[in-house]
């Protein structure tokens, strides 16, 4: 057991997918190997034959790739309706699949799937590349929250708006930016991550949501503009607003609790920070015991910062971050670490919240993602937007 290692096929070898595999073949996962790949255009294939030569078999379909006996794991990395449907097909092959961002474009796909691996029918993993998880930035976070150094949550609050993307960004293909191929927009294509962190970090589900979801200066089937707010089982609150048509845009967490108050805030591919101010007194108390007009909390300010890539063997590489899931992944599968990073059924509920984002804006009133038939709700509203784009396309 100490000399196998995990025989990777990935599917879908364009921008993200050609950089998982080629960070299988320079071994930067001691426990992985890159065995298979596949895509349907034949120009990714050509380039994977001339990056990988005979050492990595290149298939034109996913089948066959199964079929072929040479990989253990798959990567996912294709468009977003088909990763819950390759997911599934590899956990019936016996194939363990972990799938890039988003697990799906809507919960019940995924939550099939998910059903399926925990059944007695498999003892396959399925896991989710929820890259983000393991930052050392937000890693702080999670580590204050649940130390009790925050106390109770009060309210969480995401600002991502510097995902400027500018109309040739989504004339350049004609799936991007419709409910056919893309299955949303800004929520879908941009946001999993931090939608997935936000639940995360939150430590608590999410009971209700209020959101506008709207297209702004773009000529675009889906949104690129949304201002949410939500509720927690833990009675905090949350505001998540998010775009793609803001310049300059804004990348700041805010995460306030008893104990006092975290903030996150930079640019993602370049210096993150972390502050946390933390009051000496949790202010429920201090509230009770205080008796000066006007008196405030006395507090300390803890800083973090973060350079989040690196090169490595020639590759730009995020810091704990993809590979270090996939590591992980290779890891939970030879028995040498109990819990994947990516777990499944945390990783639904960034994509509950996404729906129900999507659900309150197209309804125009407040949903729960525990009301009765939310996901065939979701589901039926989500046929009815693909419908309409046949008609009434902008693009």
């Amino acid at each position: 057991m100490a000399d196998k290692k995990i025989r990777y096929g990935i599917v879908g070898i364009g921008k993200q997918g050609s950089r998982y595999a080629g960070q299988l073949f320079a071994g930067m996962d001691k426990n992985g190997v890159l065995s298979a790949v596949c895509d349907i255009a034949q120009d990714r294939r050509a380039w994977a034959k001339e990056k990988f030569g005979d050492k990595v078999k290149v298939f034109e379909n996913y089948e066959d790739m199964f079929n072929s006996g040479l990989i253990d794991a798959v990567i996912i990395d294709t468009p977003h309706y088909a990763h819950p449907v390759i997911a599934k097909k590899a956990l019936e092959m016996n194939i363990h699949a972990l799938s890039d961002k988003p697990a799906g474009v809507y919960t019940k796909a995924v939550r099939e799937v998910a059903e399926y691996a925990k059944s007695e029918k498999s003892n396959i993993k399925f896991g989710l590349l929820y890259n983000q998880r393991t930052s050392k930035i937000y890693k702080k976070a999670k580590e204050i929250i649940e130390s009790g150094q925050l106390g109770n949550l009060k309210r969480i609050v995401w600002i991502i708006t510097n995902w400027y993307r500018p109309q040739a960004y989504y004339s350049q293909g004609g799936w991007r930016g419709t409910w056919a191929g893309e299955g949303g927009g800004v929520l879908i294509n941009q946001d999993p991550h931090q939608l997935d962190l936000f639940t995360w970090l939150a430590g608590s589900k999410i009971t209700s949501v209020n959101a506008i979801a709207r297209t702004v200066g773009r000529q675009i089937n889906v949104e690129n503009d949304v201002t949410a707010t939500c509720t927690f089982e833990n009675g905090a609150t949350g505001v998540f607003i998010t775009s793609t048509h803001e310049a300059p845009g804004t990348n700041r967490l805010e995460i306030s609790g008893d104990g006092g108050k975290i903030v996150i805030s930079g640019n993602a591919d370049f210096t993150m920070k972390l502050e946390f101010t933390k009051l000496e007194t949790l202010e429920p108390e201090f509230s009770k015991t205080n008796t000066v007009f006007m008196g405030k909390p006395k507090n300390k300010t803890i800083k973090v910062k973060f350079m989040p890539h690196e090169i490595i063997k020639g590759l730009l590489v995020d810091k704990g971050q993809h590979i270090n899931v996939i590591r992980n992944f290779s890891n939970v599968l030879l028995g040498k670490e109990k819990n994947l990073i990516g777990n499944y059924e945390e990783g639904l509920n960034g994509l509950t919240f996404s729906n129900a984002i999507h659900l309150s804006a197209w309804l125009g009133r407040t949903v729960s993602p525990q009301e009765e038939n939310f996901e065939d709700l979701y589901y039926e509203e989500l046929q009815k937007k693909i419908e309409e784009e046949k008609t009434n396309s902008v693009k």
